[in-house]
Formats: structure tokens, sequence, C-alpha cells
């Protein structure tokens, strides 16, 4: 069984991946592991560099067999974290989402050498979790028990080229949008109950760089889920 730590950026992503990812996953002989950064009952973020290095440090080099990866926001991350300030505003979502990724690949192999980092997959989702959400509109807003919803998601789906595309100001980002139109919006119940009714198909289907996340990840084990 190929071992696979996924550090994610709360608990409503590290919820994600044992309800939509681990059992595909297991099927075909990959065992994600999915933790918060810091001590247990930690619930997640602050994504600093410096806070996320003993993580991926202790999983690599402790264990020689395992692999490692993230699952955190583009939106969350500060403006010190490797290659953030790089990112330019007018960019596609590929060169913002690469650029952080190779700067923090850089940064790792700075502290953990080339071998370890071998075993190491960096994912960085555009721009929130909850854009994940908008592969499906219908869905997503039934699975939040909100029909009235539909048509309001789906104006805001149809707006952009992909659901990653839903951009990252403190006004638009996803979650705003979900929380405008739903005040007592529960990021971890209502967010979660939507993905699993949404579907990790569409959300793979709809969004290219989270579905070439998991496809880094079933290559490992030579075959596709």
């Amino acid at each position: 069984m190929i071992r696979i730590h996924v550090i994610c950026e709360g608990q409503t992503e590290e919820s994600f991946v044992k309800e939509l990812l681990v059992e595909p996953f297991f099927a075909h002989g990959i065992l994600l592991l999915p933790a918060l950064i810091g001590k247990p009952g930690h619930k997640g973020g602050n994504f600093k560099f410096e806070r996320l290095l003993p993580e991926i440090k202790n999983r690599l080099l402790d264990d020689t067999s395992c692999y490692c990866t993230t699952f955190f926001d583009f939106y969350g991350l500060p403006e010190s974290f490797p290659g953030k300030r790089d990112v330019v505003a007018n960019e596609t979502i590929l060169q913002k989402s690469s650029k952080v990724s190779d700067a923090l690949v850089v940064r790792l192999t700075e502290k953990l050498g080339a071998d370890a980092m071998r075993r190491f997959i960096p994912f960085i989702q555009m721009y929130e979790f909850e854009g994940l959400l908008f592969s499906d509109p219908e869905k997503m807003a039934l699975g939040m028990d909100k029909p009235d919803l539909i048509e309001h998601f789906k104006h805001i789906s149809n707006s952009f080229d992909t659901p990653e595309h839903i951009n990252d100001s403190p006004q638009t980002a996803p979650s705003k949008r979900i929380t405008s139109v739903i005040p007592g919006y529960e990021k971890p119940l209502m967010g979660i109950l939507a993905a699993l009714e949404v579907g990790l198909s569409d959300m793979r289907e709809n969004c290219y760089l989270f579905d070439q996340w998991l496809s880094k990840i079933e290559l490992i084990a030579g075959e596709n889920i």
C-alpha cells in the first residue's frame, strides 16, 4: 500500500480528503493520510512556510517510503509564502499556481534535499476549496439545502471559464459569494455536504488544476482511478 500524507489547509479540506478521496484511492492501493499543520486539535490555517517545513520534513525524512502532498488555497497564502509576491494579477491560474508551487519546491529542496523531494507533490487550490463546488451549481445548492439559490450559483459559474477561475479578491472569492447569500454558511458542514452532492467526477471534469493534482497521485500507483 502506497502511503501519501496530505497536509491540509483546514478542517474542511481534511474532511474533503476523508470523505471524497480516501475510498477511491484506497481501492487502487493508495492510502491518503490527511492532516492539519500543528499539534492535534489545531484547526489549521496560517500556512507560513516556517510552519509547513517541519510537517513535510518529519514525514519525508522519517519515512523514506512515503509520499507527501499539500492541499491549501492560493487565496489564503500570506505574501511571505514562496512565490506569492512573484504572482501578477493578470496571469493565468496555471501561471499563478506554478509560480507558487515551483518556488515552494525550490525552498523545500534547499532544506530537505533533492532525494526526499522526489516524493513530494505540491498542490495549490485556485482560488479556494469552495471553487470546486461550482463544478455543478445545481447540486451545490441542493447539497446546502438551498434549492432557491440554484439560479444564483449558475449565474456565478457561467460568468467564469471554469470554477477555478472564480476570483480571489476579498469581496469576490468563492466563499465570499456564498456567504453573501447564506450568512450562516458553515464551511466544514455545508461545504462537505455540497461536495458530496457534486461528486468527484464533476469536479475533475471542470477543474483542470485539481484534476492534474489527482492525476499525479494516480501515476504513483501506475494506473488511472
